[in-house]
This record gives structure tokens, sequence and C-alpha cells, in this order.
């Protein structure tokens, strides 16, 4: 078995590498790209795991074959030299094998494989991304590689309840799930229907998909309120399949105590979103598009607002007891549930909030946002869409309010 000390800098090795590679591959004229770049750092870090000579010895070869290339840029498969690293790398795998590092040999062997298999799909990923797309990628590098280490990891403000390192952690996770989401949405989406439409509006934004879908039925003929209503719906749902990721992610060791009742409501959306989606699953379905979600104002604003919902949960819950932790959540829930989401898991995960209350102001939230994005709904879309929509909404909030009450 191999430990996680020993994989985590060849795994880091590979990722950064990748990072690197990724950006140069969306550029012409390279001569090293998104598989060379990855080959080149697991070849460091291997040659580094041997010592300086052998360091020494790969970092001149490196240098050599860039010079060469440099000197000789056309051939016949471009210019790049993936293969000349792979078989450095193939002589480093077998230089570990004869210090004893099977499990490391076999875990380089596996990564040049499928690096050097990977040749199309990766040349056609990357040469898809547009300008934005890079732009959007480099803003998540800066979020997550440059400003979160320079954060301090400490507690301060009032209650203690404001940690940099840790509210800027939660800006770097809601960004990099939206721009997960946009490049499946991007990359795969091209025929999805209205189950798809919905699915990555959840994960990318509900209340961004309700203004969206709302917006469209009210100013293009033709587009079924029904079928609004669907997509809004299974968005919704899937918020909170987001919110038991973010609690894993933030709560993990009180997972059990937090997550059951959130997944009931879920459940229960999701038979409610079933109902509709039988209903309207012959209508012509309307096309979703979204660009790169990674900006920097907009983390800027969910970071305060974060910042501000953790002091007002920890005073609230000081002053006001639970019923003060349970208004808070209702406002900041209006227009984002990953807010109250990462910080009540948070405070329950750090023992100043108990499980009860924390799940039940997330779930207060989840249906706070609901109202609001009814209330969107109605301000934007067609008169057609109030009717079915809040019907929805009012079945699903029926459902909340029963867990919410009866859950012990």
């Amino acid at each position: 078995m191999i430990a996680w000390t020993e994989l985590q800098p060849y795994l880091l090795a590979l990722a950064l590498g990748l990072l690197l590679g990724l950006q140069r591959e969306a550029i012409k004229g390279h001569i090293a790209g998104i598989r060379t770049f990855p080959l080149i750092t697991l070849l460091g870090a291997a040659s580094a795991a041997l010592g300086s000579w052998s360091m020494a010895i790969a970092l001149g070869a490196v240098a050599a074959m860039l010079v060469a290339s440099s000197v000789h840029p056309e051939r016949e498969d471009g210019p790049g030299f993936t293969t000349e690293i792979a078989c450095l790398l193939a002589f480093i795998i077998g230089a570990t094998l004869k210090v004893g590092q099977e499990p490391i040999a076999i875990l380089l062997t596996g990564c040049c494989m499928l690096l050097l298999q990977a040749k199309r799909p990766l040349h056609r990923f990357s040469k898809n991304l547009s300008m934005a797309d890079l732009q959007a990628i480099a803003k998540l590098t800066l979020l997550s590689l440059v400003i979160l280490p320079l954060l301090p990891n400490e507690s301060y403000g009032p209650y203690a309840a404001i940690n940099p390192f840790k509210i800027w952690m939660m800006v770097v996770l809601i960004v990099g799930l939206s721009l997960l989401a946009y490049f499946v949405s991007k990359f795969m989406g091209a025929k999805k229907g209205t189950l798809a439409a919905g699915l990555l509006g959840g994960l990318i934004s509900s209340t961004a998909t309700t203004v969206s879908f709302s917006r469209r039925a009210k100013s293009e003929e033709g587009i079924p309120a029904g079928l609004v209503t669907c997509v809004i719906m299974i968005a919704s749902t899937i918020v909170f399949a987001r919110v038991l990721f973010e609690i894993g992610l933030v709560a993990s060791s009180h997972w059990q105590k937090l997550v059951y009742p959130i997944i009931a409501m879920m459940l229960w959306m999701a038979l409610v979103s079933a109902a509709v989606f039988w209903r309207t699953r012959k209508q012509r379905q309307p096309e979703s598009q979204h660009k790169p979600p990674s900006d920097l104002p907009a983390a800027v604003v969910f970071g305060l607002l974060y910042a501000v919902v953790l002091i007002g949960v920890a005073a609230a819950n000081d002053h006001l007891g639970n019923q003060g932790v349970y208004i808070v959540a209702a406002i900041s829930g209006l227009t984002d549930m990953d807010a109250i989401t990462l910080s009540s898991a948070q405070l329950v995960a750090e023992g100043k909030l108990d499980a009860a209350t924390g799940w039940r102001s997330i779930l207060i939230g989840g249906m706070a946002n609901l109202v609001f994005k009814a209330g969107i709904a109605i301000l934007l879309g067609p008169k057609q869409l109030i009717q079915p929509l809040c019907t929805a909404f009012g079945v699903s909030l029926v459902g909340g309010i029963v867990i919410v009450a009866a859950w012990p």
C-alpha cells in the first residue's frame, strides 16, 4: 500500500505540470505542451528522489533538448519532444526500481502511459478553450495558488469567527465547482435536454438559471412555462446535492448528524421534479448558454457575505439562541445557499453550533432561497409561469417545513 506522503509530491507534480501545459498548449508555437510539461515535472520529482546527481543529469538533459528543439523546431510531428522526455522518464523509472521504490515506479509508469495515450483528447480539449476560458482558469489559479497561501490561518474578529484562510478556501471551492460545471456544460452539453439543463444549472447557479429561463420564457415565444418550471425545479433540487458535498468537505466528522434531513429534502424535491418532468417531457427544450463563472468581483463578494454570515450566526447563537441562527439563515439563504451552508457546517465542525441547529439553518436557508427564486420568476417571467412554478415550489416548501418540524 502506497502511503499518501509518498504519493503527494508526484501527484502534485502531475497536477502542476498539467496546469502549465494546458496554458502552453492553447498558445500556438509552443515547444512543450499539455503532455510534455507533466512529464517534465514527473521527471524532476523522480530524479530528485534519487539524489542531487540524478537531478542534475536530468535537468541537463532537459535543457539540452530545449536548446535542440529551438534550433531545429520543424519536425515531421510538429514542435515538441514528448517521446524524448518519456524516454528519460523511463530511465528514471528503472533507476527508481533499482533503489527499491517499486510503488513510485509503478505510479510513474501509469502516469506516463496515460499521458502518452491521451494525446488526442487532451489536444482537443485545449484547442477548444477560448480566451475567456483561459482567463477563467487563470483567475481560479490566482485565487487558489497565489492569494490563498498568503492568508493567515488564524481566527480574528468578533467571536473569533473570522479565519481569512478558511473563508478564502470557501471562495476557491465555490469558484472551482462552478468552473468545473461550466466545462462539463461546454464540452458535454451540446445535445443536452431539459434534465441536463437543470442538472448543470444547479451546479453553476440555480438562481442564475431561474433568472435566465424566466427572462427567456417572457421574451421568446414558444418556450412552454411547464418546461421552464421543470428546468428550474431540477436546478433547485441539485443545489442540495451541492450542499451535501460542501458539508462533506467542511464537516466530514459530523456528516451523519447533518446530512440525512437534507437528503430527505432533496429526495422530496426530486419526486416533485420527476412529476413536473413527466408532464413536460414531450415539450420543446430551450438551449442554455453559460459564460465562464470564475469572476473575481463575484468571488470577493461571496467571501464578504460568507464572513458576515459567520459573524451573524455566531452572534445570533450567542445572544438569541437557535431562533436567531434561523433568522440569519433565512436572510442569507434568500440570495445564496453556499454561504449559510459553509458557515453553518464550519461552526458545527468547530463545536460552536450543535448539529441539529446546523442542518435546520441550512434547510431554512434552502427554503428561503426557493421563496426568493419564486419572486424572481414572478417579476421576470411570463404570467403563465407563475402557477406551475409556485405550485412546484409550494409542494417543496411543505415538505421542507414538515422535515424541519418533525425530524428528531
